[in-house]
């Protein structure tokens, strides 16, 4: 079975992309095995192209010769195909409630927590303040609960699993906090839970080579801006 299944899923990304280790994290999950081919987006493949035509972005889940693309959509074809371990709640309400959640760290967390990170001055302390109010809302959702989904990984800390890697490189870069145990201590606690566990560690980007990579993306948005 597991052959048969390494040749029917290929999972197409980058080392350092946070919408591909969600695919990664879902997979491990549900104990499917794949092919990961390693792309280059400045000579994208011409698989790659193919498969995902309209945006020729990572990551393209490909099962049975069939593309999909979209992190947030694989996640959800992931759940639908292989039944076991499930990601999201059996109960209808619960299952919009974790798709809400899932959104609202793609359309109003994320956009700040950029904005903090590639700008400096007025500009970033603006995101900065959004991004705190953002956070300060995701932090009360995780009261009485070790992860979002309730006491195991599920969709929404997939979803938002990103912070826990991405968020303490950014505050070094910066020499800005953005989550602090007194301040957060549900969201603080959440991200260590997250971040050490056998489902989610195999697949986190090399620390060093990620932070090398960040500070050049910053220093080359601030030349941009500044020249």
């Amino acid at each position: 079975m597991a052959a048969r299944e390494e040749k029917e899923v290929k999972l197409f990304g980058i080392w350092s992309s946070p919408y591909v280790h969600r695919v990664q994290w879902a997979l491990k999950i549900k104990g499917v095995q794949y092919d990961y081919i390693e792309e280059d987006l400045s000579n994208k493949s011409p698989l790659l192209l193919e498969f995902n035509p309209v945006h020729k972005k990572v990551p393209v889940l490909v099962y049975k010769g069939k593309p999909i693309a979209e992190s947030l959509i694989i996640l959800e074809f992931i759940e639908e195909t292989w039944k076991n371990n499930p990601i999201l709640p059996e109960d209808p309400y619960d299952r919009a409630m974790a798709r809400f959640w899932a959104k609202f760290g793609t359309d109003k967390l994320s956009p700040p927590l950029w904005q903090v990170f590639i700008s400096q001055g007025k500009e970033q302390e603006e995101a900065h303040t959004a991004a705190t109010e953002n956070l300060m809302v995701l932090e009360q959702e995780l009261k009485g609960k070790k992860f979002f989904s309730g006491e195991r990984i599920g969709f929404v800390d997939i979803s938002l699993g990103w912070m826990a890697h991405s968020i303490p490189i950014q505050e070094e870069i910066t020499k800005l906090k953005m989550i602090t145990e007194e301040k957060f201590p549900l969201l603080s606690a959440w991200m260590e839970a997250f971040i050490s566990s056998p489902l989610v560690r195999d697949y986190l980007p090399p620390r060093d080579k990620l932070l090398l990579r960040c500070q050049a993306i910053r220093e080359d948005f601030l030349a941009k801006k500044n020249g």
